[in-house]
């Protein structure tokens, strides 16, 4: 018998600064059978310094170093080394609320068919809003993604279907992951709490991709499951070229706003209209 359940698996590229209060929401949970494996992607900054030190705090987590070889290749070469029957990814520089496991693994438990299991999510950092995404439905997973990749699932699952893609190394690589792990005859339920939060840096990955990434990619993934978006969709072509189009204009949009609420000029507005209401306030009351 496993002496853990679940295995949350935290690759680290550039983020040893994140690192600490990602592992500290991870010793927060209220749910204790669980180990965490952070994966070094060949990471230039502190990371490892940051990540021995966290070892000592608990001999739950464990600390492995691999050549620099993307997302996806750190997230299976921590999955491989798991004991856990469930899998949890969680990117370092994000953060998890502390029910999120227990109430996560009581579903796996009360209901046995079920293949993944996610929440509610909150941005955090440069934005700091409700994450609102849609509901889960395999035909409208095959036009976009609306799982982040911090959701559970279980290891014998990820063996089935042979791991991540690890060819993905620019995004949306947790997308084509659900793509194969799920089907349209999937349990997949979503805990109505918010138990994910996910850091909106002015530097990421997915916010230095550009149009040509999302084309690439979006195209990369439509065709290596052509036989799949012909069982849904009766002109598969059509539905990719509208739903590449969308899906750029979609990520411009985002990168575009993410933009402009870090920008000197919008914190300096916001902090002229935050005085002007403060003004206004204290004239009302005189």
């Amino acid at each position: 018998m496993n002496d853990f359940v679940v295995s949350i698996i935290v690759p680290c590229y550039n983020q040893a600064q994140y690192l600490v209060e990602c592992i500290q929401s991870i010793l927060d949970q209220t749910y204790q059978s669980w180990e965490c494996i952070i994966v070094n992607d060949e990471s230039p900054d502190d990371t490892e310094k940051v990540a021995l030190e966290l070892c000592k705090q608990d001999d739950r987590i464990k600390y492995i170093c691999q050549k620099n070889g993307g997302p996806s290749s750190a997230r299976n070469n921590g999955i491989s080394l798991a004991k856990g029957e469930y899998i949890l990814p969680l990117d370092a520089d994000d953060k998890i609320g502390e029910r999120y496991l227990e109430e996560a693994i009581n579903v796996f438990e009360k209901q046995a068919s079920t293949s993944l299991v996610y929440c509610l999510a909150e941005k955090f950092g440069s934005v700091e809003e409700f994450w609102k995404l849609a509901d889960f439905r395999y035909s409208e997973l095959l036009k976009y993604n609306m799982i982040f990749c911090t959701a559970l699932f279980r290891k014998s699952d990820w063996e089935r279907v042979g791991g991540y893609d690890e060819t993905l190394r620019k995004g949306w690589e947790d997308w084509e992951f659900w793509i194969r792990l799920l089907d349209e005859h999937s349990t997949v339920v979503k805990l109505e709490s918010v138990h994910f939060y996910y850091r909106i840096r002015e530097q990421s990955r997915q916010a230095s991709m550009n149009n040509l990434d999302f084309e690439e990619i979006g195209w990369y993934i439509f065709l290596k499951h052509l036989p799949v978006y012909r069982k849904f969709f009766s002109n598969p072509i059509r539905m990719a070229l509208d739903n590449a189009d969308l899906q750029i204009e979609n990520e411009s949009l985002k990168n575009n706003l993410a933009n402009v609420l870090t920008s000197t000029s919008y914190k300096l507005g916001n902090k002229m209209v935050s005085r002007l209401a403060f003004l206004k306030e204290l004239q009302a009351k005189k």
